[in-house]
């Protein structure tokens, strides 16, 4: 197993790593909309948000050797599903038809302030 962190994205906690590689299987961390100088993406538009959240998502899935179509499974919470239509719609346009596992959680809150969507993931690395 591998820990990766990711530089160009916001800085990590000290206490875990962005995304762990296990064999072909990469999972990882809760993804914020958190621009890479940690500055929160998309005010208090969840849509923006979630955009946001996917770009980065990309960009570890790149960065592994992976990709979009290759995320098998995505955990998203949120602190107010009444934006769950405009986090859709962010997924679709991310996704396109390619629809992986995936659980939705309301929470009370998240670390970021401000924050309203995080998702983490899981997806294959082709070896």
């Amino acid at each position: 197993m591998r820990a990766l962190d990711f530089p160009a994205l916001a800085p990590t906690a000290p206490h875990y790593a962005d995304a762990v590689l296990a064999g072909n299987l990469l999972f990882i961390s809760g993804i914020l909309p958190l621009d890479a100088d940690g500055r929160l993406v998309g005010g208090d538009d969840p849509g923006a948000q979630a955009a946001q959240v996917l770009r980065n998502l990309a960009h570890i899935l790149e960065a592994s050797g992976s990709s979009l179509g290759a995320v098998t499974k995505l955990t998203v919470f949120m602190t107010d599903l009444r934006g769950r239509a405009a986090v859709n719609a962010a997924r679709i346009a991310c996704f396109g038809t390619w629809r992986p596992a995936s659980t939705l959680v309301q929470v009370s809150g998240l670390i970021a302030p401000g924050a309203l969507v995080e998702i983490d993931a899981m997806a294959i690395v082709a070896r």
